[in-house]
Protein backbone atom coordinates (compact mmCIF):
# COMPACT_ATOMS: atom_id res chain seq x y z
CA UNK A 1 0.00 0.00 0.00
CA UNK A 2 2.92 2.14 0.82
CA UNK A 3 4.58 1.81 -1.82
CA UNK A 4 1.72 2.52 -4.21
CA UNK A 5 0.75 5.49 -2.74
CA UNK A 6 4.93 6.32 -2.97
CA UNK A 7 4.32 5.97 -6.33
CA UNK A 8 1.08 8.12 -6.93
CA UNK A 9 2.56 11.12 -4.87
CA UNK A 10 5.63 11.40 -6.59
CA UNK A 11 3.68 11.37 -10.58
CA UNK A 12 1.83 13.73 -8.94
CA UNK A 13 4.34 16.22 -7.19
CA UNK A 14 7.11 15.92 -9.75
CA UNK A 15 6.69 19.59 -11.41
CA UNK A 16 9.44 19.73 -13.23
CA UNK A 17 8.44 16.59 -14.97
CA UNK A 18 5.00 18.49 -15.53
CA UNK A 19 6.55 21.27 -17.12
CA UNK A 20 8.79 19.53 -19.11
CA UNK A 21 5.77 18.09 -20.59
CA UNK A 22 3.78 21.50 -21.26
CA UNK A 23 7.32 22.77 -22.72
CA UNK A 24 7.46 20.42 -25.04
CA UNK A 25 10.69 18.51 -23.71
CA UNK A 26 12.23 14.95 -23.20
CA UNK A 27 10.31 13.83 -19.96
CA UNK A 28 13.60 11.75 -19.36
CA UNK A 29 16.94 12.56 -20.25
CA UNK A 30 18.78 9.25 -18.49
CA UNK A 31 16.92 6.08 -17.45
CA UNK A 32 18.46 3.95 -14.98
CA UNK A 33 17.08 0.16 -15.50
CA UNK A 34 17.64 -1.77 -12.75
CA UNK A 35 16.46 -5.43 -11.71
CA UNK A 36 15.30 -5.19 -7.97
CA UNK A 37 17.71 -6.28 -5.15
CA UNK A 38 15.38 -8.57 -2.98
CA UNK A 39 12.11 -9.64 -1.77
CA UNK A 40 12.14 -6.93 0.54
CA UNK A 41 12.73 -4.18 -2.11
CA UNK A 42 9.96 -5.86 -4.25
CA UNK A 43 7.37 -5.06 -1.66
CA UNK A 44 8.88 -1.81 -0.89
CA UNK A 45 8.18 -0.57 -4.01
CA UNK A 46 5.45 -2.58 -5.25
CA UNK A 47 3.73 -3.79 -2.62
CA UNK A 48 0.76 -5.90 -3.76
CA UNK A 49 0.73 -3.98 -6.87
CA UNK A 50 2.74 -5.90 -9.94
CA UNK A 51 3.32 -3.56 -12.97
CA UNK A 52 1.58 -5.43 -15.69
CA UNK A 53 4.28 -4.69 -18.43
CA UNK A 54 6.52 -5.91 -15.69
CA UNK A 55 8.23 -2.42 -15.65
CA UNK A 56 7.62 0.51 -13.56
CA UNK A 57 8.79 4.17 -12.64
CA UNK A 58 11.19 4.11 -9.64
CA UNK A 59 12.37 7.47 -7.75
CA UNK A 60 12.87 10.72 -9.58
CA UNK A 61 16.39 12.45 -9.18
CA UNK A 62 17.65 15.90 -10.94
CA UNK A 63 20.98 16.64 -11.41
CA UNK A 64 20.79 20.27 -12.10
CA UNK A 65 18.47 19.96 -15.57
CA UNK A 66 19.08 17.03 -15.69
CA UNK A 67 16.15 14.65 -15.87
CA UNK A 68 17.06 11.04 -14.34
CA UNK A 69 14.93 8.05 -13.49
CA UNK A 70 15.00 4.58 -12.13
CA UNK A 71 13.02 2.12 -14.18
CA UNK A 72 12.22 -1.02 -12.19
CA UNK A 73 12.20 -4.43 -13.80
CA UNK A 74 10.19 -6.74 -11.93
CA UNK A 75 12.76 -9.64 -11.33
CA UNK A 76 14.60 -9.82 -8.40
CA UNK A 77 18.55 -10.68 -8.26
CA UNK A 78 18.17 -14.32 -7.27
CA UNK A 79 15.75 -14.40 -9.79
CA UNK A 80 18.03 -13.32 -12.53
CA UNK A 81 20.58 -16.62 -11.33
CA UNK A 82 17.82 -18.90 -12.64
CA UNK A 83 17.87 -19.27 -16.90
CA UNK A 84 14.26 -18.57 -16.95
CA UNK A 85 14.72 -15.45 -14.96
CA UNK A 86 17.68 -13.72 -16.77
CA UNK A 87 15.38 -14.70 -20.33
CA UNK A 88 12.76 -12.72 -18.40
CA UNK A 89 14.94 -9.78 -17.36
CA UNK A 90 16.14 -9.47 -20.87
CA UNK A 91 12.78 -9.15 -22.02
CA UNK A 92 11.46 -6.53 -19.61
CA UNK A 93 14.95 -4.67 -20.41
CA UNK A 94 14.15 -4.24 -23.76
CA UNK A 95 10.68 -3.10 -22.68
CA UNK A 96 11.97 -0.72 -20.11
CA UNK A 97 14.77 0.22 -23.44
CA UNK A 98 11.58 1.43 -25.23
CA UNK A 99 9.97 2.99 -22.87
CA UNK A 100 12.47 5.41 -22.22
CA UNK A 101 13.61 5.97 -26.10
CA UNK A 102 9.60 6.61 -26.45
CA UNK A 103 10.05 9.27 -23.75
CA UNK A 104 12.98 10.69 -24.79
CA UNK A 105 16.07 9.23 -23.06
CA UNK A 106 19.55 9.82 -24.59
CA UNK A 107 21.36 7.51 -22.23
CA UNK A 108 20.61 3.92 -20.18
CA UNK A 109 22.23 3.05 -17.37
CA UNK A 110 22.64 -0.79 -17.00
CA UNK A 111 22.08 -0.84 -13.33
CA UNK A 112 22.70 -3.47 -10.15
CA UNK A 113 22.67 -7.41 -11.65
CA UNK A 114 22.03 -6.20 -15.28
CA UNK A 115 25.19 -4.71 -16.29
CA UNK A 116 26.40 -8.04 -18.03
CA UNK A 117 22.91 -9.23 -18.71
CA UNK A 118 23.64 -9.10 -22.69
CA UNK A 119 27.01 -9.86 -22.30
CA UNK A 120 30.67 -8.37 -21.89
CA UNK A 121 29.79 -5.63 -24.73
CA UNK A 122 25.96 -5.61 -25.19
CA UNK A 123 26.57 -5.73 -28.90
CA UNK A 124 23.02 -6.71 -29.30
CA UNK A 125 21.62 -4.27 -27.47
CA UNK A 126 23.46 -1.60 -28.90
CA UNK A 127 22.43 -2.73 -32.30
CA UNK A 128 18.63 -2.69 -31.40
CA UNK A 129 18.79 0.72 -30.51
CA UNK A 130 21.49 3.07 -31.92
CA UNK A 131 20.12 6.20 -30.90
CA UNK A 132 20.64 5.48 -26.99
CA UNK A 133 24.38 5.76 -25.13
CA UNK A 134 24.69 2.81 -23.18
CA UNK A 135 26.81 2.33 -20.10
CA UNK A 136 27.21 0.05 -17.08
CA UNK A 137 28.29 2.64 -14.93
CA UNK A 138 31.26 1.03 -13.02
CA UNK A 139 34.14 3.55 -14.70
CA UNK A 140 31.97 6.46 -12.26
CA UNK A 141 31.53 3.54 -9.58
CA UNK A 142 34.90 2.61 -9.31
CA UNK A 143 36.07 6.72 -9.11
CA UNK A 144 34.09 6.51 -5.96
CA UNK A 145 35.24 3.20 -4.81
CA UNK A 146 39.00 3.97 -4.64
CA UNK A 147 38.61 7.51 -3.15
CA UNK A 148 36.33 5.45 -0.59
CA UNK A 149 38.63 3.07 0.21
CA UNK A 150 41.51 5.85 0.45
CA UNK A 151 39.67 7.14 2.99
CA UNK A 152 38.95 4.47 5.32
CA UNK A 153 42.18 3.50 5.32
CA UNK A 154 43.45 6.71 6.44
CA UNK A 155 40.61 7.23 8.73
CA UNK A 156 40.89 4.05 10.05
CA UNK A 157 45.09 4.67 10.50
CA UNK A 158 45.92 1.85 7.91
CA UNK A 159 48.91 1.62 6.77
CA UNK A 160 50.10 -0.10 3.78
CA UNK A 161 51.79 -2.75 6.65
CA UNK A 162 48.07 -3.65 7.07
CA UNK A 163 46.57 -6.77 5.02
CA UNK A 164 43.52 -6.27 3.52
CA UNK A 165 40.81 -8.70 2.08
CA UNK A 166 38.80 -8.16 -1.32
CA UNK A 167 36.02 -10.45 -1.51
CA UNK A 168 34.98 -11.23 -5.54
CA UNK A 169 38.78 -9.70 -6.95
CA UNK A 170 37.92 -11.08 -10.27
CA UNK A 171 34.86 -8.70 -10.70
CA UNK A 172 35.84 -5.42 -12.34
CA UNK A 173 35.15 -3.47 -9.11
CA UNK A 174 37.46 -6.23 -7.22
CA UNK A 175 40.07 -6.17 -9.81
CA UNK A 176 40.26 -2.73 -9.66
CA UNK A 177 40.28 -2.48 -5.93
CA UNK A 178 42.91 -5.01 -5.50
CA UNK A 179 44.87 -3.46 -8.69
CA UNK A 180 45.00 -0.16 -6.80
CA UNK A 181 45.85 -1.35 -3.08
CA UNK A 182 48.54 -3.49 -4.68
CA UNK A 183 50.20 -0.20 -6.25
CA UNK A 184 49.49 1.53 -3.33
CA UNK A 185 51.66 -1.01 -0.96
CA UNK A 186 48.85 -3.24 0.30
CA UNK A 187 49.03 -6.80 1.42
CA UNK A 188 46.01 -7.87 -0.70
CA UNK A 189 44.23 -11.57 -0.24
CA UNK A 190 41.50 -12.57 -2.89
CA UNK A 191 38.15 -14.79 -1.81
CA UNK A 192 35.45 -15.68 -3.32
CA UNK A 193 33.45 -19.03 -4.79
CA UNK A 194 34.67 -19.02 -8.28
CA UNK A 195 37.68 -20.59 -8.13
CA UNK A 196 38.56 -20.82 -11.99
CA UNK A 197 38.49 -17.12 -11.68
CA UNK A 198 40.45 -16.46 -8.78
CA UNK A 199 43.11 -18.95 -10.35
CA UNK A 200 43.12 -16.47 -13.60
CA UNK A 201 43.54 -13.52 -11.51
CA UNK A 202 46.31 -14.72 -9.26
CA UNK A 203 48.57 -15.15 -12.30
CA UNK A 204 48.13 -11.34 -13.20
CA UNK A 205 48.66 -10.38 -9.34
CA UNK A 206 50.92 -10.86 -6.98
CA UNK A 207 48.18 -12.33 -4.33
CA UNK A 208 47.14 -15.32 -2.38
CA UNK A 209 43.43 -16.48 -3.29
CA UNK A 210 41.23 -18.59 -1.49
CA UNK A 211 38.05 -20.30 -1.86
CA UNK A 212 37.68 -20.92 1.83
CA UNK A 213 37.31 -18.08 4.36
CA UNK A 214 39.05 -20.58 6.65
CA UNK A 215 42.24 -19.82 4.88
CA UNK A 216 42.21 -16.42 4.96
CA UNK A 217 43.23 -15.60 8.00
CA UNK A 218 43.33 -11.70 10.38
CA UNK A 219 42.66 -9.16 8.08
CA UNK A 220 42.60 -5.33 8.81
CA UNK A 221 39.92 -4.66 6.34
CA UNK A 222 37.59 -5.88 4.09
CA UNK A 223 36.80 -4.40 0.48
CA UNK A 224 33.33 -6.06 -0.72
CA UNK A 225 32.50 -5.85 -4.34
CA UNK A 226 30.19 -9.06 -4.56
CA UNK A 227 26.83 -9.91 -3.51
CA UNK A 228 27.37 -13.96 -4.34
CA UNK A 229 25.24 -15.84 -1.62
CA UNK A 230 28.39 -17.73 -1.13
CA UNK A 231 30.88 -15.00 -0.40
CA UNK A 232 28.23 -12.80 2.17
CA UNK A 233 29.66 -12.08 5.61
CA UNK A 234 28.03 -12.56 8.53
CA UNK A 235 28.80 -12.17 12.21
CA UNK A 236 30.41 -15.58 12.55
CA UNK A 237 32.31 -14.69 9.56
CA UNK A 238 33.78 -11.04 10.81
CA UNK A 239 34.55 -12.88 14.17
CA UNK A 240 36.85 -15.51 12.05
CA UNK A 241 38.59 -12.43 9.97
CA UNK A 242 38.85 -10.29 13.17
CA UNK A 243 42.01 -9.69 15.20
CA UNK A 244 41.83 -10.13 18.60
CA UNK A 245 40.67 -6.71 20.19
CA UNK A 246 39.79 -4.95 16.86
CA UNK A 247 37.54 -3.83 15.17
CA UNK A 248 37.10 -4.53 11.16
CA UNK A 249 36.87 -2.48 8.18
CA UNK A 250 34.31 -2.82 5.90
CA UNK A 251 34.15 -1.11 3.00
CA UNK A 252 31.13 -2.50 1.05
CA UNK A 253 30.27 -1.39 -2.81
CA UNK A 254 28.60 -4.35 -3.33
CA UNK A 255 24.45 -4.10 -4.35
CA UNK A 256 22.61 -6.11 -2.89
CA UNK A 257 25.35 -4.97 0.27
CA UNK A 258 27.97 -8.13 0.97
CA UNK A 259 27.41 -7.36 5.01
CA UNK A 260 23.87 -6.59 4.93
CA UNK A 261 21.20 -5.02 7.15
CA UNK A 262 20.46 -7.90 9.36
CA UNK A 263 23.99 -9.22 9.52
CA UNK A 264 25.07 -5.66 10.33
CA UNK A 265 22.88 -5.71 13.13
CA UNK A 266 24.04 -8.97 14.47
CA UNK A 267 27.71 -7.56 14.13
CA UNK A 268 28.15 -3.76 14.09
CA UNK A 269 30.23 -3.41 17.32
CA UNK A 270 32.89 -5.96 16.59
CA UNK A 271 32.70 -3.89 12.58
CA UNK A 272 33.38 -0.17 11.03
CA UNK A 273 31.06 -0.46 7.83
CA UNK A 274 30.43 2.08 5.38
CA UNK A 275 28.61 2.79 2.13
CA UNK A 276 31.16 2.71 -0.98
CA UNK A 277 31.02 3.65 -4.58
CA UNK A 278 28.17 6.62 -4.41
CA UNK A 279 28.33 9.90 -5.48
CA UNK A 280 27.39 13.39 -3.91
CA UNK A 281 25.77 16.52 -5.25
CA UNK A 282 24.41 19.64 -3.39
CA UNK A 283 22.28 19.82 -6.80
CA UNK A 284 20.86 16.75 -6.78
CA UNK A 285 17.44 16.77 -5.78
CA UNK A 286 14.82 13.81 -5.18
CA UNK A 287 11.40 13.77 -6.17
CA UNK A 288 9.43 13.63 -2.53
CA UNK A 289 12.50 14.15 -1.36
CA UNK A 290 13.51 11.84 1.97
CA UNK A 291 11.21 9.87 0.94
CA UNK A 292 12.61 8.64 -2.28
CA UNK A 293 16.18 8.64 -1.16
CA UNK A 294 15.81 6.32 2.08
CA UNK A 295 13.87 3.74 0.09
CA UNK A 296 17.32 3.43 -1.74
CA UNK A 297 18.72 3.10 1.48
CA UNK A 298 21.04 6.84 0.82
CA UNK A 299 20.82 10.25 2.12
CA UNK A 300 20.63 13.67 0.87
CA UNK A 301 22.61 14.91 -2.71
CA UNK A 302 23.73 10.75 -2.96
CA UNK A 303 22.97 9.08 -5.60
CA UNK A 304 24.67 5.58 -6.63
CA UNK A 305 28.12 6.06 -8.76
CA UNK A 306 26.66 4.70 -11.70
CA UNK A 307 23.87 6.88 -11.44
CA UNK A 308 26.58 9.71 -11.31
CA UNK A 309 28.35 8.36 -14.64
CA UNK A 310 24.72 8.28 -16.50
CA UNK A 311 24.12 11.84 -15.51
CA UNK A 312 27.56 13.32 -16.20
CA UNK A 313 27.85 11.78 -19.67
CA UNK A 314 24.70 12.96 -20.40
CA UNK A 315 26.13 16.60 -19.55
CA UNK A 316 29.12 16.03 -21.39
CA UNK A 317 27.72 14.80 -24.41
CA UNK A 318 24.29 16.78 -24.88
CA UNK A 319 25.47 20.01 -22.69
CA UNK A 320 28.43 20.55 -23.27
CA UNK A 321 29.26 19.69 -26.63
CA UNK A 322 31.54 16.52 -25.84
CA UNK A 323 30.12 14.41 -29.08
CA UNK A 324 33.11 11.97 -29.31
CA UNK A 325 32.42 10.40 -25.67
CA UNK A 326 29.44 9.22 -27.35
CA UNK A 327 31.17 6.71 -29.37
CA UNK A 328 33.33 5.54 -26.36
CA UNK A 329 32.79 1.89 -25.35
CA UNK A 330 31.01 2.42 -21.28
CA UNK A 331 31.34 -1.35 -21.07
CA UNK A 332 34.78 -1.65 -20.18
CA UNK A 333 36.15 -0.21 -17.32
CA UNK A 334 39.84 0.91 -17.37
CA UNK A 335 42.16 3.62 -16.17
CA UNK A 336 41.24 5.80 -19.11
CA UNK A 337 37.91 5.88 -18.93
CA UNK A 338 37.92 6.42 -14.80
CA UNK A 339 40.05 9.50 -15.82
CA UNK A 340 37.53 10.93 -18.27
CA UNK A 341 34.19 10.15 -16.13
CA UNK A 342 36.35 11.87 -12.97
CA UNK A 343 36.33 14.67 -15.12
CA UNK A 344 33.01 14.71 -16.16
CA UNK A 345 31.90 14.23 -12.71
CA UNK A 346 33.77 17.13 -11.48
CA UNK A 347 32.58 19.29 -14.14
CA UNK A 348 28.90 18.46 -13.07
CA UNK A 349 29.71 19.08 -9.59
CA UNK A 350 29.26 15.78 -8.26
CA UNK A 351 31.71 14.84 -5.72
CA UNK A 352 32.71 11.94 -2.47
CA UNK A 353 30.03 12.22 -0.04
CA UNK A 354 30.55 11.95 3.60
CA UNK A 355 30.77 8.52 5.06
CA UNK A 356 27.78 6.43 5.40
CA UNK A 357 26.84 2.79 6.74
CA UNK A 358 23.23 2.01 4.93
CA UNK A 359 22.47 6.21 4.99
CA UNK A 360 23.71 6.65 8.61
CA UNK A 361 26.55 8.56 9.23
CA UNK A 362 29.65 6.73 10.28
CA UNK A 363 30.58 8.43 13.76
CA UNK A 364 34.32 7.13 13.88
CA UNK A 365 36.31 4.76 12.10
CA UNK A 366 38.69 3.37 14.74
CA UNK A 367 39.25 0.19 14.97
CA UNK A 368 40.93 0.05 19.06
CA UNK A 369 37.73 -0.73 20.41
CA UNK A 370 34.17 -2.54 20.18
CA UNK A 371 31.61 0.10 19.97
CA UNK A 372 28.55 0.89 17.90
CA UNK A 373 28.54 3.34 14.95
CA UNK A 374 25.30 4.91 15.50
Amino acid sequence: MLGELWRWLVALLDWRGWWRLLTGQAVVDVVFISNLRDEAERQRFFGRWRPRCGHANGPRLYLGGIAGRIRGIDVTAEEMLSKEGRKRAQQLFIAACEWAEQRGAKVILLAASTKRLFGRDGRALKARFPNLLFTIGDNGTATMLWADMQRALSAAQLGTEARVLVIGPYGILGEMATRQLLQAGYEVVGYGANATALAELAERYPIATHTELADVGAVDAVIACTHSAAAKLDAARVAQLSRPGRRLLVVDVAEPANLDVSAYAACRAQVVRQDAGNAYSRRLQYVLGPFSWRMLMLSRGVMFGCFAEAMALYRAIHQAGEAQLGEVDWFVVDKARMQTVATALAAAQVELPAPRCFGAPVSSFALGAAAAQY
